[in-house]
């Protein structure tokens, strides 16, 4: 089974510079996957590893129309783009995501 999994792909003319992101900051992650019971608590998880607890205030769930899929858009405290990569890289392990933004 194959799976497509974008993490935070912003395509780039060729002498465009990726967006300088000055560190410690409010960070938007988005992570959008099949409507199963548990995945929500696994994306949460996920991210709370490599940033400590994530006040429920700053955790937003958005079902589909039809309810087969779920996103959720986790706001943290970024600290450097390692601990983005870490993020990005368990979130795209979690079975039923389709895509990390």
């Amino acid at each position: 089974m194959t799976r497509d999994v974008i993490i935070n792909e912003i395509p780039l003319d060729a002498d465009q510079e990726a967006p300088k992101i000055e560190f410690p900051c409010l960070y938007p992650i988005k992570v959008i996957g099949v409507a199963v019971p548990d995945f929500k608590e696994r994306a949460i998880e996920a991210v709370e590893r490599h940033t400590g607890k994530i006040d429920e205030e700053l955790i937003e769930l958005n079902p589909s129309k039809q309810g087969s899929y779920v996103s959720v858009r986790f706001t943290i405290a970024a600290t450097g783009h390692d601990q983005l990569q870490n993020i990005f890289a368990e979130l795209k392990l979690i079975e039923h995501v389709k895509m990390v933004l």
